[in-house]
């Protein structure tokens, strides 16, 4: 596409093999990076430039009828892409071919967006709406957001890829499938999901809807993901530290249980790593559980088990675990600010990792190898040399290393994807988030979507297992 790029690239290292991210020489390399997707809970990513919230105006342009009758093939085909064709207006827009006009008094609250005030409609305004619905879809995804359960991600492609700007291109350059083609999210899941819906027959329903459901789940993200990222897909319990799409490593991960502690989806900026963390433990443990007051008068007990208490004049207690291998979130945590608490970080509970079914704590990711992670993080995103990481990792103080080249952190959740080794594999709804989705492609396609979740945003307070 040939867009105008409204924001400035960033530029981050790469790995240039993939070997163990300790023993790795050779990061100088730069390489382009878009800007990192808006979110609800991260102000800084929040201010991309153009990021608004109100509803776009209809766009409408003039339609060759060559432009019209390929974007009607397009319509024909777009089942490929997981959605149905007879959304996008298609006898509508095969008529208005044929007359030039089409007489919509049987249907006209379809073409509300387009604040018609007569039943009759031109090519032009056919064609224009039935392409920007499906923009829309391609671009965005087509689940309502209220589908999207625990869902806190603005996806910024709608302001960096405006449906004008496509349908402008789309008719300059007479290549309409092009544009809307290039919409397609660049992951590789998206193709592999996309061939494996076209392998499997009709006549097995259940199977095409859960490969639809996950192809639109690609949708939601930034159709361009960057060149350097972490993403973890929750129900396969798996961490990923992808290079150009390709995965350098792999980490077993700990999840949320499901229900009020399940881990929400997310995308953030990894901003920093911390060395030796403190563990500042929070009311309902100190207070709830009785630990302020244990730990008190406990004063071996608590230096042993690496805690130290501070009363204030009003009686409030302030438990504060100090850095150590029992310390609750291990040798290290990535500093990624959210609002939802959630981090990545590593855990004195390593038995854990041996276990299958892995959504065992309180929301936050505990993560396999959490050190190697660590000084990979601290090393490709220019904080310190590999030297100083593993030095700063051994002295058992608290160190935080700040990112100078952050690195986004994408929390997903699909329950059918490529797994490490790269097969398709169906993973475990374990937070119940199927079935919203399912349910919506069901119902007629949602005009006028939010790109806002209403959704309460439940901070995590206890990080323990």
């Amino acid at each position: 596409m040939n867009f105008s790029v409204k924001f400035s690239l960033l530029t981050v290292a790469t790995l240039s093999i993939p070997v163990s991210a300790v023993a790795q020489e050779d990061l100088t390399r730069q390489v382009p990076q878009t800007a990192p997707p808006a979110t609800v809970s991260n102000p800084v990513i929040q201010a991309v430039p153009g990021i608004t919230f109100e509803q776009p105006k209809p766009v409408i342009e003039e339609w060759s009828k060559k432009d019209a009758k390929a974007l009607l093939t397009f319509i024909e085909g777009v089942g490929a892409d997981g959605l149905d064709p007879a959304e996008y207006r298609p006898d509508d827009l095969r008529q208005a071919l044929a007359d030039g006009t089409v007489n919509v008094s049987q249907n006209v609250d379809d073409w509300s967006d387009l604040d018609a005030t007569g039943e009759e409609l031109s090519l032009s305004e056919v064609a224009s709406q039935s392409f920007t619905w499906l923009v829309e879809d391609l671009r965005d995804g087509r689940t309502p957001m209220e589908d999207r359960k625990q869902w806190f991600v603005i996806d910024s492609d709608p302001d960096f890829y405006p449906t004008s700007d496509l349908m402008t291109e789309a008719l300059q350059q007479h290549d309409v499938a092009g544009v809307l083609k290039s919409l397609n999210p660049t992951h590789p899941d998206y193709a592999v999901l996309k061939q494996a819906l076209a392998n499997t027959p009709k006549t097995e329903t259940k199977k095409r809807k859960l490969i639809r459901a996950n192809m639109d789940r690609w949708r939601w993200l930034p159709r361009d993901l960057g060149t350097q990222y972490l993403i973890t897909n929750v129900p396969e319990y798996q961490l990923r530290l992808t290079v150009n799409n390709k995965i350098i490593r792999t980490y077993k991960t700990v999840v949320g249980k499901p229900g009020r502690t399940a881990t929400p989806q997310l995308a953030e900026v990894v901003e920093g790593v911390v060395f030796n963390p403190t563990w500042t433990v929070p009311q309902s443990i100190v207070k709830g559980e009785g630990l302020g007051q244990k730990v008190l008068n406990n004063p071996t007990w608590a230096a042993n088990a690496g805690y130290k208490a501070t009363k204030s004049e009003n009686g409030f207690i302030n438990v504060v675990q100090q850095p150590g291998p029992g310390n609750s979130l291990g040798m290290m945590k990535l500093d990624m600010p959210n609002e939802h608490a959630i981090f990545l970080h590593d855990t004195p509970a390593k038995n854990y990792f041996n276990r299958d079914q892995r959504a065992l704590s309180h929301g936050c990711i505990r993560t396999e190898r959490a050190l190697e992670l660590a000084i990979t993080m601290a090393i490709l995103g220019d904080g310190v040399s590999k030297d100083d990481a593993v030095a700063i990792s051994k002295s058992g103080e608290y160190t935080k290393v700040a990112l100078k080249k952050t690195m986004p952190v994408y929390i997903t959740y699909f329950t059918m994807a490529t797994d490490i080794d790269g097969k398709l594999r169906t993973f475990d709804d374990i937070y119940d988030r199927d079935a919203p989705v399912l349910a919506s492609f069901d119902q007629p396609r949602e005009r006028n979507r939010t790109r806002v979740t209403d959704e309460e945003v439940v901070p995590i307070e206890d990080p323990g297992l």
